[in-house]
């Protein structure tokens, strides 16, 4: 039996190994990098895009909410009828004006008719 400590049983590493070794560790650790960049840079634009979806969904509930109101204001048909109503009432006070002023002026041409003028 040969004795641990001899020469013979130490086997020399060669420096390729240690070359392969070196640089997978570089690649993992390059690769680790790259994966946590990659994920900020998402983390970030996910953050980004959610502050903009907020502010656009705020927009559109404050489009929709104006255009609600106009849509209530525009079928609102109460105010407006009410409206056409004093225009009926107005129209006809004003037809019973007119027809009391033409009354009136034809029975002052009959009478102007016969008055003598200077």
């Amino acid at each position: 039996m040969a004795d641990c400590s001899s020469v013979v049983t130490i086997i020399q590493v060669d420096w390729t190994i240690y070359g392969a070794l070196a640089a997978g560790f570089f690649a993992i650790a390059g690769a680790a990098v790259f994966v946590v960049v990659r994920s900020l840079q998402s983390w970030r634009s996910l953050k980004r895009f959610r502050r903009r979806l907020r502010r656009e969904l705020d927009r559109l509930d404050e489009l929709t909410e104006r255009a609600s109101e106009t849509a209530a204001r525009a079928s609102d048909q109460a105010e407006l009828e009410q409206s056409l109503a004093r225009l009926r009432v107005s129209l006809a006070q004003f037809d019973v004006l007119r027809n009391a002023f033409e009354d009136a002026t034809d029975t002052f041409d009959r009478f102007i008719a016969f008055y003598p003028r200077k």
